[in-house]
């Protein structure tokens, strides 16, 4: 389940990863009955190369339910600038997903994940800002032989929810994201936590010329009409880890900090973006 959310809040933290809500890590794809309730804060909202409230500290909150061995599950992330004068920038990230692995054992075992995001912004009545996406995450946890590297790949395609949108044509697109995780564990501070998983995140961001950000409001400035140059766009490079606490270790505490570079100026007018966030969950 924890793979699951590290793809929903850091694929929902391409950055993606950080990946970072996502598209992020398929390593242990696992069945089970399984329910997760988390809010996390960041100090800057990043995803997939934009900085989507302008370097104001946002509010995520997550509600996941997996559905038993069938691989099948849900979730629901929710972003929310803690500044005023975004308000219509605040979102809702619907999805629904699979996920399984193949040859397992094999040094090509593979894990995936294919789902469809629904992107609802609560602020306009209609759906004229709402976009949809369909998204698919695969990962080789045995491909390389350092214990703990794994490469992940991840394509997704955006588009508009409906003919009229208030976005504009760059709305529609494909994003191409290479990442590559190392998790390793080192000894535990206190009695109760022996030992760290610390997890190291990076990726390589494709844009195939698509924007999030066409038709929103950019804080009184009227519309923001971004056309991003297909290319790599940006890399992010991470590190985070996981601290467990209650009677079933079933609350997680997870500290992170990331590091972006961005390569176009179209996705992002900062070349280079620090940030860092904390996340509670509770899985039950």
């Amino acid at each position: 389940m924890k793979q699951v959310i590290f793809l929903v809040v850091a694929l929902a933290t391409a950055a993606t990863a950080a990946g970072q809500e996502w598209e992020g890590d398929l390593l242990g794809v696992q069945g089970g009955v399984d329910a997760t309730l988390g809010v996390s804060w960041e100090s800057k909202y990043l995803w997939r190369g934009f900085d989507i409230y302008d370097d104001t500290s946002v509010t995520h909150i997550l509600a996941d339910v997996s559905l038993g061995d069938s691989g099948f599950g849900m979730s629901a992330v929710g972003h929310r600038a803690n500044s005023s004068g975004f308000e219509d920038g605040e979102r809702w990230d619907y999805t629904l997903y699979y996920q399984n692995g193949i040859f397992s054992g094999e040094p090509y075992a593979t894990n995936y994940r294919v789902g469809w995001v629904y992107y609802n912004f609560p602020e306009f009545w209609s759906e004229e800002m709402d976009l949809q996406e369909g998204q698919a995450v695969f990962s080789w946890p045995n491909l390389l032989p350092i214990k703990g590297l794994c490469p992940s790949y991840v394509v997704a395609k955006l588009w508009p929810s409906r003919g009229d949108s208030f976005h504009a044509d760059a709305a529609s697109g494909w994003w191409h994201i290479l990442m590559l995780d190392y998790g390793f564990t080192v000894p535990g501070v206190i009695p109760e936590i022996p030992e760290h998983l610390i997890k190291l995140h990076g990726e390589l961001v494709y844009n195939g010329g698509v924007s999030p950000l066409n038709g929103q409001l950019n804080r009184g400035e009227g519309r923001l009409y971004t056309n991003p140059d297909h290319d790599f766009s940006n890399v992010v490079v991470g590190a985070s880890t996981d601290l467990y606490f209650g009677k079933g270790k079933n609350i997680t505490v997870t500290p992170s900090i990331y590091y972006q570079h961005a390569m176009e100026s179209t996705v992002n007018r900062d070349s280079d973006e620090i940030w860092a966030g904390v996340s509670l969950k509770y899985t039950f």
